[in-house]
């Protein structure tokens, strides 16, 4: 009898995750209807990370960056937005990770005054460094990227051409290691796809399985 090696078992197991999670996705997610009947095309972002909810969250609408921090219940310690980088809006298949790096060391004042820095300085003059008080903040950042190549599947997300792996590519039925190995060749050979059409001019690939693998990718500009 012939055993399966580490690799094909490797693939199998992740198949079987694949299509189990299609089909839980299937028949326990049904998007709402617009008012003309359509389903309604829900945007799927996920959050990880310092915050107190992580997880995956549907938007009707793109939201923007704040706006997913908070559907995650915010983040688990106090830290301030900025402005411009919080109103940035999200597509589908984002993921958000939220980390916390070293803590930001600062000397501050001993006593707090009304007076600005030179009017203090003039009444009690200079005050020596070590009567400062050190002040650690943690610094919050937040990476803006993509979702993992089989939840980005499961949710019926496209995979961008020009960034998946053969790693990715074998998730998809019908797509072995060799045509993957064939596909990201063809990618570099010309420098990346220009369309999703291109697939067609890839070695193992024919109008048949074309229409079969098109969905399940996307090129982005």
């Amino acid at each position: 009898m012939k055993h399966l090696s580490l690799h094909q078992q490797w693939i199998l197991f992740i198949l079987a995750l694949f299509l189990l999670g299609s089909l839980t996705f299937r028949f326990y997610y049904h998007p709402r209807p617009n008012s003309s009947g359509e389903p309604v095309k829900e945007i799927i972002v996920e959050v990880l990370g310092e915050v107190r909810q992580p997880g995956i969250y549907l938007f009707q609408n793109p939201p923007n960056l704040r706006g997913a921090i908070e559907r995650a219940e915010g983040l688990k310690e106090t830290a301030q937005f900025d402005a411009a980088f919080s109103s940035t809006i999200l597509e589908t298949g984002t993921l958000l990770t939220v980390t916390k790096e070293s803590p930001r060391i600062y000397l501050s004042p001993p006593h707090p005054s009304p007076l600005s820095p030179g009017e203090r300085e003039k009444r009690d003059g200079p005050l020596l460094k070590e009567q400062y008080k050190p002040i650690q903040e943690d610094e919050i950042k937040i990476r803006i990227g993509r979702m993992a190549a089989n939840k980005l599947l499961v949710f019926s997300i496209p995979l961008d051409l020009n960034h998946v792996s053969i790693e990715d590519l074998c998730l998809i039925p019908g797509i072995g290691e060799s045509l993957a190995q064939e596909m990201i060749a063809h990618r570099e050979r010309r420098k990346g796809f220009r369309s999703v059409e291109e697939l067609k001019n890839v070695r193992g690939i024919g109008g048949k399985k074309y229409e079969t693998f098109k969905k399940f990718f996307a090129v982005k500009r």
